[in-house]
């Protein structure tokens, strides 16, 4: 990676530009915004074609693979990007509009699925999720899953079938809200569930990473309470979560995925200006994506972030302030 300013590192392509998009929206489609997480993904070449993402060889943990060829990190979807310049426009907005009209069409598929009955209470519909997704199309999760970046990005788990707790209820959610159940995403801490009913009345929780399983109170507080070390379920737990808080978390799980895996750090920094695209985020993302920008080589643009991050927290962190310059001088030093 060269020294200079980064040249490929800040290219805006056609999944980048519809996520801001449809993240401004008044009501921004989740489903849409996921399959974007997605399309970054394929259009940046992230995914490995037939091995576990994290570096082990063979193992799908019975997933239902099928055909595709993938590229490694960085080399795009076009020839040109063999040579440097990245995958073609045209070609690339055209791959986008392929997968979000793919997965859309497979969740509307998916939802016409569902035998049709009216008036079904909460506990009804989720057992026909529970049927139909879970026992009958095999979608869930297990502890493998957790290693697999396929396992956080919409297109992927739609083929597979297999996701982390969060994507398998964006499935759900979408699945059911298509064949109109009053549906909602719940983020508990530590795993993500789906909600049928009133969120102030009555309702039911289901596990769509254990196959669409109903969750009781006993089940809920041993969940949480293993995520926060014994903490008890509080109502603000219970609370539906937001189109946009979903994405931040989807992506906050692939930039944690990469974090250990220095050699996919071009994973964390797409996940890191995705998130920077949401209309409300964490400031602190900017010195991250900064540091990515020197650990891959691009010095003087991560320094100037750097600087322009320390400028904006100055006047409320003045030791912060002091540290991320200091770090913004030695990032310039790498250049001598």
């Amino acid at each position: 990676m060269g020294g200079g300013d980064g040249t490929g590192e800040e290219r805006s392509g056609a999944a980048r530009r519809r996520f801001a998009e449809a993240a401004r929206e008044d009501r921004p489609d989740l489903a849409l915004l996921c399959l974007l997480i997605g399309a970054e993904a394929t259009t940046r070449g992230s995914l490995r074609r037939g091995r576990d993402i994290g570096g082990t060889t063979g193992e799908t943990g019975g997933t239902r693979e099928t055909g595709g060829t993938r590229g490694t990190e960085g080399t795009g979807n076009a020839a040109g990007a063999a040579r440097g310049a990245g995958p073609d426009p045209v070609d690339e907005e055209a791959a986008v509009d392929r997968l979000v009209d793919e997965g859309q069409a497979e969740l509307d598929r998916l939802a016409g699925l569902l035998p049709f009955r009216r008036g079904r209470a909460p506990a009804e519909w989720a057992a026909a999720l529970e049927r139909t997704l879970g026992r009958e199309l095999g979608f869930g999760g297990s502890a493998p899953d957790y290693r697999r970046l396929e396992s956080s990005l919409l297109p992927e788990v739609l083929r597979r079938r297999r996701g982390l707790p969060i994507l398998l209820s964006v499935v759900w959610t979408e699945v059911a809200r298509r064949a109109g159940a009053p549906v909602y995403g719940v983020a508990l801490p530590g795993h993500f569930a789906v909600g049928f009913g009133d969120p102030a009345g009555a309702h039911v929780l289901a596990d769509p990473f254990g196959g669409g399983t109903q969750l009781g109170e006993e089940e809920l507080a041993v969940m949480v309470a293993g995520a926060t070390g014994g903490s008890p379920l509080s109502a603000a737990a219970l609370r539906p979560a937001g189109p946009l808080e979903t994405v931040l978390r989807i992506l906050n799980n692939i930039r944690a995925w990469a974090a250990p895996r220095p050699e996919r750090s071009g994973v964390r920094l797409w996940a890191v200006e995705l998130s920077l695209l949401l209309p409300h985020h964490p400031g602190r993302l900017r010195f991250e994506r900064a540091q990515l920008l020197v650990e891959r080589g691009h010095f003087l643009r991560g320094a100037r972030e750097m600087e322009e991050y320390a400028d904006v927290v100055a006047a409320m962190e003045p030791n912060a302030a002091e540290n991320v310059r200091r770090a913004a001088r030695a990032a310039r030093a790498r250049l001598n």
